[in-house]
């Protein structure tokens, strides 16, 4: 509402004002109603200034109050010029006017300066390339006074030298006027209309003075066009105590982008001012003031220098910043890759040095269960710890994600040491966002011996890290060269299973999952075989884990998925009753996290023509454990009405704990506690608790790998209805479906 009534507040003062001004222009010169006109609008003027300052509650009250006594000395000088004339008959010159105007002056540039001066921003320094602006622009604009007006009048032997000191000094403060303007234009804060009103009021007072000063003969003058301008300052700077913005904002500190099209205008026009002197003298054929010039051109020559070398300096400033932000990471601190990659560079060269990589293991998870927000706090706490375990010379660096590197400067013993006490920084749980997370990472460490190429001491370092990956979580490794083999099998196998995938090379069996005792088949589990064309055949204990870590596993998955499901529909027509009730599909961790795939396994069921409640997804516990997105894929499984497996139930983390968390119907006991299941003593116990766990839950427990009859009938007899294993058939393509095999009861 405030702001409100002081924007309708000025703009009706200014209106008012324009107009009166430029109908001071038909009244008579030198008549009573002129000289109020006049004199009343400047009165006006100051007192519209102090009411918009208290209004405005401005914060530099000192600096407009000093700035409104200025303009009330304009004004009381303009009264004794009017009265001298009126009583004397004349206007005298020099007189006690031009004492009240030279008075005004100092107010109405301290006013000025502090009145548009904006907040600073805490202890900034000073904008001191506006200062250096300021001061050109003076030097400038002084040299053209100095050389047309203030050295003729000086030098005027004819003129008493009181009346030649005052008609110098207008010019002077003319001058200081233009500087004092121009300091305002060119300080680092935002022009506010409150600003750029003081400014038009300011260009208004020295336009009309500087004109005033020209006229022929200042004791002849009596108003005109002249006086109308001083009016229409007036009325400027009343309305820039009015308006709203007389709040000035933060100043931003002054950089290299300041340095603008503008200015650089402004400085070349005044520096041209020298040329432009020379040039007018020697057109007019006048003495050229070599002294006054050559003064005025190494005075324009040594700002312009401070000022250009400042905003080079300020340039270099701004570009090491860059830089800097450059190679940092923006979420922690730490060095980005880019530093990383030359600080490994400088370092095979000056001497030995440890690289060490480390990932962090489940970080993924906390992102999916605790969201992006607690996941990058976490790795700012890693970031911190990891700093605070690392000597002085020693750089840490986040490469990506949830992925660091640490240069360990020194040999072997020195890297190892570094690990360690990385491994104890982590040890400790991290509070984040009031849940305590437990990080783990895997460590993989290489040195620069035998090799000065820092892209080779980088892979080396990754080659190690995922080598301590595949040996499971919080390991660290250090490189050796049997690695390599390692990891070129695994991309070599990688590669045949993407032609495998091509050209049809696998292919699907099915083990039979019976009920006991009588062992009649009820479903089917669906396992995936290769018959490399040179290897013959693989292990899917050798290929999996590969297609894990290179991705294949999504679309060969996909493939089973699909395979099986079309095999299940093929069997249920030639076969009918005998057919089994149930096929069931592994499917892994890769596959759980992978967008949409709940989806997939929807569309795979419409487009076989499949029921959902006829497909079996088995996941492993290690697949589920961390919760998150592959949690959430399960129900979303279960939801469409599949139903879920919990494969080789009791080897995983938290077996039972799974069990109030994942949507499971189907416990499949582990192998390991069937196979000493008939020997006596505590062998049985597991299995025991096992079975009665999925009594209690209502779960379906099928036991695994059951290879002799006695195994089977002490698992009936401890209450299973469900096996599979050698004793009940082994994988084959097309399973026997009417073999009734008797188990031992």
């Amino acid at each position: 509402m405030s702001i409100s009534l002081g924007m309708r507040g000025w703009w009706a003062w200014l209106t008012v004002g324009v107009l009166v001004s430029l109908g001071y222009l038909a009244i008579p010169e030198g008549s009573v109603a002129s000289t109020l006109v006049y004199n009343g609008v400047g009165f006006a003027a100051f007192a519209v200034i102090i009411v918009g300052v208290r209004r405005n509650r401005a914060p530099n009250r000192g600096s407009w109050y000093l700035f409104a006594g200025g303009v009330l000395t304009f004004v009381l000088a303009d009264v004794m010029y009017e009265v001298s004339g009126l009583v004397l008959g004349t206007h005298p010159y020099p007189y006690w006017d031009d004492a009240f105007y030279f008075v005004a002056y100092p107010m109405l540039w301290a006013g000025l300066l502090g009145a548009s001066r904006g907040r600073r921003r805490g202890d900034r320094p000073r904008d001191l390339a506006g200062v250096i602006d300021a001061a050109v622009i003076a030097v400038g604009v002084g040299l053209v006074y100095w050389v047309f007006l203030i050295e003729p009048t000086l030098t005027d032997h004819g003129t008493p030298a009181l009346t030649r000191l005052v008609s110098v000094a207008y010019p002077t403060f003319d001058v200081l006027m233009c500087t004092v303007v121009t300091r305002m234009l060119t300080r680092t804060g935002s022009r506010t209309p409150s600003v750029l009103l003081l400014a038009a009021g300011c260009l208004l007072n020295l336009g009309c003075d500087v004109a005033w000063t020209l006229t022929a003969s200042f004791s002849q003058y009596s108003g005109g066009v002249i006086n109308s301008g001083f009016l229409l300052g007036y009325v400027a700077w009343a309305a820039a105590a009015l308006h709203p913005t007389v709040h000035p904002r933060v100043e931003k500190p002054a950089g290299p982008k300041d340095f603008g099209r503008g200015r650089l205008t402004l400085l070349a026009a005044c520096t041209l001012l020298v040329p432009a002197v020379l040039f007018t003298q020697g057109l007019r054929r006048d003495e050229i003031n070599w002294l006054a010039v050559g003064l005025g051109a190494v005075a324009l020559f040594l700002l312009v220098l401070a000022r250009l070398s400042g905003f080079v300096g300020q340039v270099r400033d701004q570009a090491g910043k860059l830089e800097d932000l450059a190679m940092r990471d923006d979420l922690t601190g730490l060095a980005n890759r880019r530093l990383f990659e030359q600080s490994v560079t400088r370092a095979v060269v000056t001497g030995p040095a440890q690289v060490c990589l480390l990932d962090l293991n489940g970080f993924k998870i906390v992102n999916d269960l605790y969201g992006h927000t607690v996941g990058d706090r976490l790795l700012v706490e890693v970031a911190a710890r990891l700093t605070g375990a690392l000597r002085e010379q020693d750089l840490v660096a986040r490469m990506g994600g949830d992925e660091f590197a640490v240069l360990v400067a020194g040999g072997v013993e020195d890297g190892d040491a570094v690990v360690r006490r990385l491994v104890e920084a982590l040890h400790e749980p991290v509070s984040v966002g009031g849940h305590e997370l437990l990080v783990a990472a895997t460590f993989g460490i290489a040195d620069t011996a035998g090799t000065d190429d820092p892209v080779e001491v980088l892979r080396r370092a990754d080659v190690a890290m995922y080598a301590a990956k595949d040996a499971g979580s919080r390991q660290h490794r250090r490189y050796s060269p049997d690695l390599d083999n390692q990891t070129n099998e695994a991309a070599r196998l990688g590669v045949q299973m993407r032609t495998g995938l091509d050209t049809g090379q696998f292919r699907m069996v099915y083990q039979p999952i019976v009920a006991l005792p009588e062992g009649r088949l009820r479903y089917v589990e669906s396992l995936v075989r290769w018959q490399h064309p040179e290897r013959g055949f693989v292990s899917p204990a050798e290929f999996v884990p590969v297609a894990e870590q290179n991705g294949l596993i999504v679309e060969l998955g996909e493939w089973i998925l699909r395979t099986a499901c079309a095999q299940f529909i093929r069997w249920r027509d030639q076969h009918g009753v005998d057919a089994p009730q149930r096929i069931s599909v592994n499917v892994s961790a890769r596959q759980l996290n992978e967008p949409g795939f709940a989806q997939l396994v929807a569309d795979v069921l419409e487009n076989t023509g499949m029921s959902a409640d006829h497909l079996i997804v088995e996941v492993t516990e290690t697949a589920v454990f961390g919760g998150g997105t592959a949690v959430q894929a399960v129900k979303d499984l279960k939801a469409l009405g599949v139903h879920i497996a919990l494969d080789d139930f009791g080897t995983g983390h938290s077996s039972l704990g799974l069990l109030q968390t994942v949507p499971v119907d189907v416990l499949k006991v582990d192998k390991s506690f069937v196979d000493n299941l008939t020997m006596a003593g505590r062998h049985a116990v597991i299995a025991t608790a096992l079975i009665q766990v999925s009594n209690g839950l209502g779960l379906t427990a099928v036991a695994e790998g059951v290879e002799t009859a006695e195994q089977a009938a002490e698992l009936y007899r401890l209450g299973y209805q469900f096996a599979q294993g050698y004793h009940f058939g082994r994988p084959a393509a097309e399973p026997d479906f009417h073999h009734r095999p008797v188990a031992a009861v």
